[in-house]
């Protein structure tokens, strides 16, 4: 009974079984008691929300927050008790907060269903009772046989069955799911392939038994039995005959398959990754503030009901002649009257924390991530690829980076492949004119002439031109210009055109290149693989693959020869073939292929076994008896793998040249100067890592290279890195670089963590080669669990590296040729890694000092804002008295003060783009958040405290006095009081932004002079009219007579002078004693910042290029800012700079670094 009410509530879940079984056409047995399994229905579901959970849920994911959670609690103790101040005052700055939350949320989903929507009402065609019926994408179930015509993309997760091609494969592109654009072939079973009519489904009787889903995009283990003439007969099912929902089919007219996922059990849908929330420094700082802010509020209260208890302990301010107790008061319980006064207090001063802190920060994250899309340098022309942001919360970081991990192919390089030398039986070849010529030989021999290949260099050959997964599509007949095939040389024969297709690089380079050489392969018909052998046809017959996998690192394929044999090809690393090897000339190779890795080649290894009839039965009968298992398949064809892929025979390796991307060298330097390390992390071997880091500049040609490599033990390895944290002591060299390679990593890692990490941060580059993913993960999570809890950033661009894209602080995926896999799981997406030094170095550099200063001034703003609330409470008996009217408590956050920091945090750029890249030393002065450290938190509280102990005392002296200061001799009120402290608060809060802005925009200076006006405005027509709605207005005409008097405008000028000039003078002494780096380098961009206007301040473009879309200059020759002249984005090539001629300056030309001086001051 209590196993069933805890399943009920969804504590224990029923068993569910580990397999599940799909009956095709849903045709159920109809003996025997058959209860169908329930699986879910087909639809999408992206959205968070319902119509009827979206108020409870959107509450309390709001409420978690904990100011919002705070201001809830001071609204409900302002209804329940009698408190000095209207709920109004929280209630509505509460509401406004979580009103345009909620707004922003709800119109997300609301988007997000509007894609559902259209997602799961998609028509598609099923076959149901002998027909082929239209339905809707969401009705169909687990079992149905679904129709999908050429280009329209899977709707559910189908096994194929048939297609229109005799041999029942089709060609599918996965670029949605993992960004590969290349044709993979998928299969269906001889038995189910002939059944090509709807007829022939409906008469098919088969059963697909697979294992429940999950999330593994290339991994199905499953069998179906399909029952024919009484007979059953079993076959195995894998990825090859699955078809994900989100592909999309292609070269096939149409095919048949059967569901076996559907909606949210697909293997799209359990891809739907929730990514952990990544918290900025930013953002702890900010936490941390509030909580000591609440600290003062509680402080501010107690004292204040401690002060109030402590003046009542005399009789005639306890209960003085004009304010007699009621019985009921004078009954009450001190404890409950103390409790009572104590939440009266703590809502009167309850505007220290500052509620609309969170919704203002939201919006700058949110509209300043616009300006990295809208970036022209971040833009690439040639693939037509912008900067993309997926997260805004991590703004700021950007501008904290202290560790850069890279990824070597792909992201330091282009990943575009080119054949260049290969190693046959011991002799070196490389690739000259379409031929291969021995080391030592020139190309000597006339064009007609051919290189004659004989033995086991055509065997050589073949296997490049078999062993792989390429495809071809004979799609572009007719784009060949001038009658030449591009493929077709001296070595004697002539093909169709034809384009390969391949989802590694590397494959296509090599079957290129055999191709170039004269051994081509022409393509593959069901089970046949076909190659020309310079002009002679060759057919294979492809009887296994063995699929490439990480661990072993290697992918074979067994053919039966045109003699009959059979014959294994297999390709991989180094260390994946070499030790699995017993004849061929294995040293001869090995040192090749250690020659190829020293040039930054790419390398793989080629041999093959040729087997008796006898093995062969017994290879296959291993090999279908592991593809068919259900239970542990992979262990199990692991061992097959392993029994095979032995007593290899080696034919040779090649090497194939990956080229760097553009600027990278720069760029590492630049992220160099800048403080930040970057560390290296690829799968390749140590010496084509190693050549590819000097190259690019990560290691130095002076530089100290220590090797952790090959350690075999805990205690090797614990050694070893003794004597590398020795000689770095002991060394006298400025600079160190380290190389480790996975399996030491693994050791160092296990036991030795400390020493490791103190080896690596004595060094300024780490090399680590032979990693895993889970490795690099591993990596990033040790420097950033280390105790200087360093921020770190990841970048990549393939699926390999997406776990530590999503470890590190900061991801960044590369929009490569790996496909599309980091991206998605990426917080900003670039296109080159030449980017990331203005993503770094300017956006993030701008990012955090508005950031920072945003959260700084709002508690800055708030403490002026209650402090004088809290100095009133000594003058008036600690009765509870507010110093302000009510509306102004309310619009204070709302209205009068927000627009120019929002502004402020938008535009704000403390030296000029161009600076801050040629200098990029200037990002070390806000490393360590150091605009957010206690000092300076310190600093803006005690600013706070001290103007507004001006604000209170200064109005006191000036008018306290003698309160006779209007002309007709009308006395001054509390009201006036408290309505001039609240006058000169705002004017000196907003005047002090003002100080703290270096940039100016046509925007800061309308909502700096606007916020002011629009107070003197609103208060004289509040003040100024007899409100209807309004049970009390003590206002009325209170701000008219303040005005009217010339004492008060006297008395505005003084305080603001006094409260803004020791801030004018410190900056001008701090300036000119002990200025900063960023202070020294702003004289640098003075120059340039005169001829930019403001809309073109938001993205520079490249030579010059005005920023200045149609409503940006409409706006600007409205405000008089666009000059007429065409010189206005154009600066003069002879205008005079204020820096050294001979300065190397990076200019600024979309590439991010170049080291030639700039000839023109210009954008």
């Amino acid at each position: 009974m209590l196993r069933w009410i805890r399943q009920q509530l969804g504590f224990d879940p029923p068993h569910q079984s580990e397999t599940r079984t799909v009956y095709v056409a849903n045709r159920f047995p109809q003996h025997g008691h058959y209860i169908p399994q329930r699986f879910a229905d087909n639809r999408i579901i992206s959205s968070k929300y319902t119509i009827w959970n979206f108020v409870p849920k959107n509450l309390f994911e709001q409420f978690r927050r904990i100011a919002n959670f705070y201001f809830l609690i001071i609204f409900l103790v302002q209804l329940m008790i009698d408190t000095p101040t209207s709920p109004v005052t929280s209630g509505l700055p509460l509401f406004f907060v979580i009103t345009v939350t909620a707004i922003k949320q709800g119109y997300e989903d609301w988007l997000r269903h509007k894609a559902d929507n259209e997602v799961n009402g998609a028509p598609v065609f099923v076959v149901r009772s002998g027909s082929l019926v239209q339905t809707r994408s969401k009705n169909i179930r687990v079992g149905d046989i679904v129709r999908v015509a050429k280009d329209e993309t899977f709707p559910v997760d189908l096994v194929l069955l048939s297609s229109d091609r005799a041999d029942g494969t089709c060609h599918i592109t996965t670029a949605s799911l993992d960004g590969e654009t290349n044709l993979k072939t998928h299969y269906s079973v001889a038995e189910t392939s002939v059944c090509q009519s709807v007829s022939q489904l409906e008469a098919l009787q088969a059963v697909v038994e697979c294992q429940q889903p999950e999330a593994d995009l290339y991994r199905f283990v499953g069998r179906i039995t399909v029952t024919q003439h009484g007979e059953e007969i079993v076959r195995p099912l894998g990825p090859e005959n699955l078809l994900l929902r989100g592909a999309r089919l292609k070269n096939t007219k149409e095919i048949f398959g059967v569901a076996v996922y559907t909606g949210m059990e697909s293997k799209m849908a359990l891809n739907y990754k929730c990514k952990s929330q990544k918290r900025s420094a930013v953002e702890k700082s900010m936490n941390t503030f509030l909580i000591i802010y609440l600290g003062i509020l509680l402080f501010e209260a107690i004292l204040s009901t401690i002060l109030k208890y402590a003046w009542q302990a005399e009789d005639k301010w306890d209960e003085p002649f004009y304010n007699q107790k009621t019985e009921q008061e004078r009954n009450s319980s001190p404890i409950l009257k103390f409790i009572s006064d104590f939440l009266a207090f703590l809502v009167l001063y309850n505007f220290i924390i500052p509620i609309s802190l969170y919704v203002t920060v939201e919006m700058q994250k949110f509209l300043g991530s616009f300006f990295i899309g809208w970036d022209l340098d971040l833009y690439h022309e040639e693939s037509d690829q912008k900067a993309q942001v997926n997260t805004s919360d991590l703004n700021e970081e950007l501008g904290q980076v202290e560790y850069v991990f890279t990824d070597k192919t792909g992201t330091l390089t282009e990943n575009e492949m080119h054949f260049r030398e290969c190693s046959i039986s011991g002799t070196k070849y490389r690739e000259v004119n379409g031929k291969l010529v021995p080391e030592g030989m020139t190309d000597d021999s006339p064009d007609g002439s051919t290189l004659h290949l004989v033995g086991e260099e055509l065997l050589f050959l073949k296997a490049v031109s078999l062993c792989h997964t390429v495809h071809i599509s004979y799609d572009q007949p007719d784009c060949l210009v001038g009658g030449g095939d591009p493929f077709s040389h001296a070595n004697g024969f002539s093909s169709n055109h034809m384009e390969y297709y391949a989802s590694s690089p590397d494959e296509k380079a090599l079957v290129e290149a055999a191709k170039r050489i004269g051994v081509a392969f022409t393509g593959t018909s069901g089970d046949t693989m076909e190659i020309q052998t310079f002009g002679k046809t060759e057919k294979y017959k492809l009887l296994h693959v063995l699929e490439f996998d990480a661990d072993r690192r290697r992918m074979s394929v067994i053919l039966q020869t045109p003699s009959g044999g059979q014959v294994l090809f297999t390709k991989g690393a180094e260390s994946a073939i070499l030790p699995f090897t017993t004849s061929g000339e294995i040293e001869k190779t090995r040192l090749h292929v250690d020659e190829f890795a020293l040039k930054g080649l790419r390398t793989l290894v080629v041999a093959c076994r040729h087997f008796s009839p006898e093995e062969y039965i017994d290879v296959d009968r291993r090999l279908n008896a592991a593809r068919t298992a259900l239970q542990q398949r992979e262990e199990r064809l692991q061992e097959a793998f392993s029994y095979i892929e032995r007593d290899l025979q080696l034919l040779g390796a090649t090497g194939v040249e990956d080229k760097l991307q553009d600027k990278v060298q720069e760029t590492i330097e630049a992220l160099r100067l800048a403080g930040i390390k970057v560390w290296v992390l690829t799968g390749d071997k140590h010496e084509t890592a190693v050549s590819v880091s000097l190259s690019c500049g990560h290691f130095h040609r002076t530089m100290n290279i220590l090797e952790l490599l090959q350690q075999r033990s805990d205690n090797e390895c614990a050694e070893q890195l003794r004597i590398l944290a020795r000689r770095i002591k002991e060394d006298h060299v400025i600079q160190h670089g380290l190389v480790v390679d996975g399996a030491s990593l693994s050791l160092a890692l296990r036991e030795h963590e400390k020493l490791f990490m103190e080896v690596c941060k004595n060094c300024s580059a780490v090399l680590c080669c032979r990693m895993a993913p889970l490795q690099k993960a591993k990596v990033v999570r040790l420097l950033k669990t280390s105790p200087e809890k360093p921020i770190t950033l990841a970048i990549g661009d393939g699926a390999n590296d997406v776990s530590m894209i999503q470890e590190a602080h900061v991801g960044i995926g590369i929009m490569g040729k790996e496909g599309r896999q980091a991206v998605r799981n990426s917080d900003y997406a670039i296109a080159r890694f030449k980017f990331l030094a203005k993503l770094l170095l300017v956006h993030g550099h701008f990012y955090y000092i508005r950031i920072a200063t945003l959260v700084q001034y709002f508690f800055y703003k708030n403490v002026c804002f209650i402090t004088p609330q809290f100095l009133y409470q000594f003058f008036c008996l600690f009765s509870q008295q507010t110093l302000y009217d009510s509306v102004y408590l309310t619009l204070y956050n709302i209205c009068f003060t927000s627009l120019p920091i929002l502004v402020y945090s938008l535009f704000e750029q403390l030296v000029h783009p161009h600076v801050l890249q040629s200098k990029p030393g200037l990002y070390r002065d806000i490393s360590k958040n150091s605009m957010l450290s206690f000092r300076t938190f310190l600093y803006w509280t005690l600013l706070g405290f001290c103007h507004a102990f001006v604000f209170f005392f200064g109005s006191y002296i000036l008018m306290g006095e003698d309160t006779t200061l209007m002309g007709n001799g009308q006395m001054f009120g509390n009201w006036t009081f408290g309505t001039l402290v609240f006058t000169v608060m705002v004017i000196t809060v907003t005047l002090k932004l003002a100080l703290e802005t270096h940039f100016w925009t046509w925007m800061n200076h309308f909502v700096t002079w606007g916020s002011i006006a629009f107070y003197f405005i609103f208060s004289l027509f509040y003040g100024g009219i007899i409100w209807p709605f309004l049970h009390t207005q003590d206002m009325y005409f209170v701000f008219v007579q303040l005005l009217s008097s010339g004492s008060a405008w006297f008395a505005i000028i003084i305080i603001v002078i006094t409260c803004l000039f020791p801030d004018v003078v410190k900056k001008v002494f701090y300036r000119h004693l002990q200025p900063t780096s960023t202070q020294k380098s702003q004289p640098l961009s003075a120059p340039q910042a005169q001829d930019l206007s403001c809309v073109e301040s938001l993205c520079c473009y490249q030579h010059g290029q005005s920023g200045c879309t149609r409503l940006a200059r409409l706006l600007e020759h409205m405000t008089g800012q666009c000059k007429a002249s065409a010189n206005n984005c154009h600066a003069s090539s002879r205008s005079n700079r204020s820096w050294s001629d001979t300065e190397n300056f990076y200019s600024n030309d979309r590439s991010i670094l170049t080291l030639s001086p700039i000839e023109a001051s210009r954008c």
